[in-house]
């Protein structure tokens, strides 16, 4: 309920950027536009996040051990045997991507498979895959979507003008709006994304049996992605991966569509106590 309250928000907030930019046709332009920007989203945007950070499939033959953790998890989770893609990058980090879970795919750095261990890797897909489970993939993506538009439409009216022209309108006040509502929608966008990484870092840790093991790879990561960014990182992925594609120095680290890593961590740590009480824990 409070993912499709956001969402809302959203495109409603890119109706409203229309009707200041170009009046009663500029909101029904930027509603059309919207709903098709999400139907060619739904459909495409795996294929383009994939071909972005330049990701090789590969199967049971060329990488036995990333592609069996997946089926062990996959099975588990009552989802279909999702595509896995290696990134070739020095920053370990994570990803899912696709329309639903039919057409799902999971992609890992080199980094990530060197630097931590198998069970860490474990929770880091089982959060991943969770993503899957939950929807999540698409709901963040159409998310990620309408706030570049709405950024993109404002930047638009505010360098060459609106064509909004009605008595006793305020262009201040119109200004003033054009130049929140990127904001407004960067914040959005983040409250999204940040309400399905809780959820998914929970069905992670439960799915890999040990949340701990997920801690830990949070932890090791953000050792890596605080002191370098990923290659072809951009600001409308970024929501995708399990930790900010950006390092610490980037600005654009500033409106970060992930919670804090320590915060996540004790979440996980005090979710795997709670497994230990009940017996659930595993090792």
């Amino acid at each position: 309920m409070r993912t499709a309250f956001l969402m809302t928000l959203l495109t409603l907030l890119l109706v409203m950027v229309g009707d200041f930019a170009g009046g009663q046709q500029g909101m029904m332009i930027m509603l059309i536009f919207s709903l098709a920007m999400n139907f060619y989203t739904y459909w495409n945007s795996d294929k383009v996040v994939l071909a972005q950070y330049r990701a090789h499939q590969v199967d049971e033959n060329s990488a036995p051990a990333l592609y069996g953790i997946v089926k062990r998890l996959a099975q588990r989770a009552n989802l279909p045997m999702p595509k896995v893609y290696i990134i070739d990058d020095q920053v370990p980090n994570a990803f899912a991507t696709g329309r639903n879970p039919q057409h799902a795919a999971v992609a890992v750095t080199t980094a990530l498979m060197n630097y931590l261990t198998p069970k860490e890797i474990e929770g880091v897909l089982g959060h991943e895959l969770t993503h899957v489970k939950n929807g999540d993939i698409l709901i963040s993506t159409v998310a990620a979507s309408l706030a570049g538009v709405i950024t993109t439409i404002s930047r638009f009216a505010l360098w060459f003008g609106g064509g909004r022209d009605r008595e006793n309108s305020n262009p201040i006040a119109g200004l003033f709006f054009l130049i929140l509502a990127p904001i407004a929608a960067a914040l959005i966008q983040m409250a999204v994304s940040r309400s399905r990484e809780y959820k998914a870092d929970e069905g992670g840790g439960e799915l890999c049996g040990n949340p701990n093991h997920l801690a830990d790879a949070l932890e090791k990561i953000a050792q890596y992605s605080t002191r370098r960014t990923m290659h072809n990182a951009t600001e409308a992925t970024a929501h995708m991966f399990i930790m900010c594609p950006f390092s610490a120095k980037d600005m654009q680290k500033l409106f970060s569509t992930h919670p804090s890593t320590e915060e996540r961590v004790a979440l996980l740590r005090r979710q795997a106590e709670e497994m230990r009480r009940q017996g659930k824990l595993e090792d």
